[in-house]
């Protein structure tokens, strides 16, 4: 009896196993390879999958997604003898579960030493300036090569990053002093050209001010002008309107004589022969109130003993 009890048990425990390697559950974005006595049968995909227990093995299951390598810093020679450390990262993702599993013994290590190969080759005919300022041409030349060369191993390369290229410790302080020097200059340039350039504007804002000065004075002056002038038509027109004699405006020429000898700074001044002309007539006209008993204005005897005794009047003098 207890003989069957066991061998029910190992029965039971058998057909757990033979469940268990039968059904078969693949996560999405997986593949799994099958084998039949040490063959490849087939690749299972994602989903519930059903094998021959004892028979078909799953080798190796491959994620499908893209997947991303770091790899360590690789010294490398430049053309102009240079070492230079550079950091690469590669993105790749398995498109044939079963090339990836029989074409190649380890693709992760496969792809590194052919990346480290193929860097060395590409930055061997460059200097380490074209290096250093050349990121996307060294990435596109790396990407086509390793995607040409792990094609058949069912990968495909989708990029290659450069994370860091580092010069020699010297090269690097050389570097440094040289982009100082650079931003000094450039800064010295920019100095210089802000002072040239302030001079051109204070330079150009003296001018426009000048110019704006002396056309205001050209204003002014043709301003006053017609005051002058409209104020000498105004006195003629006057003068015409009020039908002056002669004898007026000589004595209005002889009032305006004091007037032009006013001032300390009048020494000298000369009198113009007009003046002459002026004091003839008023002269004449003053003989004529002055003589005795002859061509005077009639009147009693009160205006004729004022006329027979006039007064001396003192005559302006002329220098």
């Amino acid at each position: 009896m207890d003989a069957i009890i066991i061998v029910l048990i190992i029965l039971v425990v058998l057909v757990v196993i033979a469940l268990v390697q039968t059904i078969q559950v693949i996560q999405q974005a997986s593949a799994a390879i099958v084998e039949r006595f040490g063959r490849y049968t087939r690749t299972l995909n994602a989903g519930l999958n059903i094998v021959v227990p004892f028979i078909d093995r799953i080798r190796n299951r491959i994620d499908l997604r893209e997947q991303v390598v770091p790899f360590p810093p690789q010294p490398v020679i430049t053309q102009d003898n240079l070492v230079v450390n550079i950091d690469t990262v590669i993105y790749y993702q398995v498109t044939d579960a079963r090339a990836a599993t029989y074409e190649v013994s380890n693709y992760i290590q496969a792809i590194e030493q052919l990346t480290v190969t193929t860097l060395r080759n590409i930055i061997g005919g460059m200097d380490l300036e074209r290096t250093l300022t050349s990121r996307e041409e060294i990435n596109a030349a790396l990407r086509g090569v390793l995607d040409e060369a792990t094609g058949k191993w069912g990968i495909r390369v989708n990029r290659v990053e450069l994370k860091a290229i580092e010069p020699p410790t010297s090269i690097q302080d050389s570097m440094e002093k040289q982009m100082r020097a650079d931003r000094d200059k450039r800064a010295a340039i920019l100095q210089a050209e802000g002072v040239r350039q302030s001079e051109i504007l204070q330079a150009e804002g003296a001018k426009q001010s000048e110019i704006l000065r002396a056309e205001g004075d050209a204003k002014a002056a043709a301003l006053r002008a017609e005051g002058e002038a409209q104020a000498i038509r105004t006195v003629f027109e006057a003068i015409h309107a009020g039908d002056a004699d002669q004898k007026l405006l000589s004595y209005q020429y002889v009032q305006m004589l004091p007037k032009i000898a006013e001032g300390d700074s009048n020494k000298l001044w000369i009198v113009p022969s007009e003046i002459g002309e002026a004091l003839k007539g008023l002269g004449g006209n003053l003989s004529r109130f002055t003589a005795p008993n002859g061509g005077g204005a009639p009147g009693g005897p009160a205006a004729g003993d004022a006329l027979d005794k006039p007064a001396r009047r003192e005559q302006p003098r002329i220098e």
